[in-house]
């Protein structure tokens, strides 16, 4: 046997020792002295289980190394256990983490997951019908194209939605799940506020819903805030998208005002540019101007200087998600407690007081 493990020519043809069988549902009955009916509740979170015999077949599980193929199990039970994401992004990082949580969920669970990627170039009745096709749907509607795809699946297709926070009084036309960053933006706002600044000017995301000037619920927190302390709130800059391009656009029109001492981005990716174009007008962060952004993505730490924003929990939500989602394919599944742990602020080095 040569260095990389293929077979060097002289070495002889014995194959060696014959591969391990993998586990069985069984043979996992059979080490926990129950039945293999018994261990499908278990793997399927059914809840008429004993918590002693759960920990017994569970720790048998671990032991065998069990792994449920769930092409057979769709075969057995007659159940399609694949479920299919609408997404128009997959690379900024809440879409990408809410995607880990969903993809976590789902594979814990025996599913099987697929990414439909939408553009506004799709005939979207088309593309909610194939991707229908057989199993689920989960829809990640943090946009105006996603949220409109989401109004429109079909009243027989099982789907669930991970989405903006809804409008006081406005219910998601299907299961879903949110985070409260109304609240996490309006906190956000008092801060800057309550480090001594006037007033607080904002970096918008586009709105999901409504017309093209809506204003997304980290919008309406930030208004909120400033009318709360008897401000009023300046024209808020960006809406034209997510990326640092739209916010070094933003930051390249406010470090021309003198007056401006405090930024909410509406996330993270936006405060990048606006941290970029303030230190190109040569001001100082936080000794000029205070910066916060939203979701606490991977790099906010490390910036220089280090990001304030708001944490948000995107696996949490696309966990809860997915469990939403297989109550409704599975008839006898109840979804556990949710797992996101909400928002905080997380106060790095981008904030300060001001002396304005």
């Amino acid at each position: 046997m040569d260095a990389t493990g293929h077979p060097s020519p002289d070495s002889p043809s014995d194959p060696g020792p014959e591969p391990r069988k993998a586990a069985s549902i069984r043979d996992v009955a059979q080490a926990a002295g129950v039945s293999y009916q018994t261990v499908s509740r278990v793997i399927n979170s059914h809840p008429n289980v004993r918590e002693e015999t759960r920990k017994r077949v569970e720790a048998a599980i671990e032991t065998l190394g069990f792994r449920r193929n769930a092409t057979a199990f769709a075969l057995a039970s007659g159940v399609t256990r694949s479920v299919t994401v609408l997404t128009s992004n997959t690379t900024l990082y809440g879409y990408a983490a809410t995607l880990q949580g969903l993809e976590e969920a789902a594979r814990a669970a025996g599913y099987s997951l697929g990414v439909k990627l939408l553009t506004p170039e799709d005939d979207l009745d088309r593309t909610l019908s194939s991707a229908a096709d057989g199993g689920g749907l989960m829809v990640i509607g943090f946009d105006r194209l996603a949220a409109s795809a989401l109004d429109r699946v079909p009243e027989n297709v099982p789907c669930a939605a991970v989405v903006e926070a809804p409008s006081h009084g406005r219910t998601p036309p299907r299961p879903a799940v949110w985070a409260d960053d109304r609240e996490a933006a309006r906190a956000a706002t008092a801060h800057l506020l309550e480090l001594g600044h006037r007033t607080v000017h904002y970096v918008a995301l586009p709105a999901s819903v409504g017309t093209r000037r809506s204003e997304g619920p980290r919008a309406q927190g930030w208004r909120t805030a400033l009318e709360a302390a008897g401000i009023t709130p300046p024209e808020p800059h960006g809406g034209k998208g997510w990326d640092a391009r739209v916010g070094y656009d933003a930051g390249q029109e406010l470090a021309r005002d003198p007056e401006v001492t405090a930024i909410l981005c509406g996330n993270d990716d936006l405060a990048l540019g606006v941290l970029r174009a303030l230190h190109h007008a040569g001001r100082s962060v936080p000794g000029d101007v205070s910066v916060i952004g939203f979701d606490d993505a991977p790099h906010a730490e490390f910036v220089t200087p280090s990001l304030t924003t708001v944490r948000m929990d995107f696996q949490g939500l696309g966990r809860d998600a997915f469990a939403l989602l297989r109550s409704l394919l599975e008839s006898d599944y109840r979804p556990p407690a949710p797992t996101f742990v909400g928002t905080a602020l997380i106060v790095r080095e981008s904030t300060g007081p001001t002396d304005a």
